[in-house]
């Protein structure tokens, strides 16, 4: 997963130069690791003017799945104004994307009392 996040984050970073990009491997300087609270991989912490701003940790904010794609995380690094984002931020690029597979509808709990047809009543 971190390889993933890698190559999306190596896209980005020749695309927007006005932003630093640093990558670290967490097993070889748990130091910094336990002074910026990284406790899942991959994390992203942004940081902007020398203070954290926010974390992107795992896939949850970029859709929740390995294969998001690149402007997926350049909108999230936007939500979090550590990259100059020229897109709508208040569209999210992974829910506009068509969602193939099942879709559940939620079905009625079935009771035999508390109905309105009920033929039971408790006044008989």
């Amino acid at each position: 997963r971190c390889q993933i996040m890698d190559k999306h984050l190596t896209v980005l970073a020749k695309k927007h130069i006005e932003t630093k990009f640093l990558k670290l491997n967490a097993e070889k300087s748990p130091f910094l690791c336990e002074r910026l609270r990284i406790k899942v991989i991959p994390t992203l912490a942004l940081i902007k003017d020398g203070k954290t701003q926010d974390y992107v940790v795992g896939f949850t904010d970029l859709g929740n799945t390995d294969d998001f794609t690149t402007e997926t995380l350049e909108w999230r690094l936007g939500c979090a104004d550590v990259i100059n984002y020229s897109g709508n931020l208040m569209d999210p690029p992974f829910q506009s994307q068509k969602k193939y597979g099942t879709s559940f509808t939620k079905l009625d709990k079935k009771t035999i009392r508390g109905k309105i047809y009920d033929s039971d009543s408790d006044d008989d």
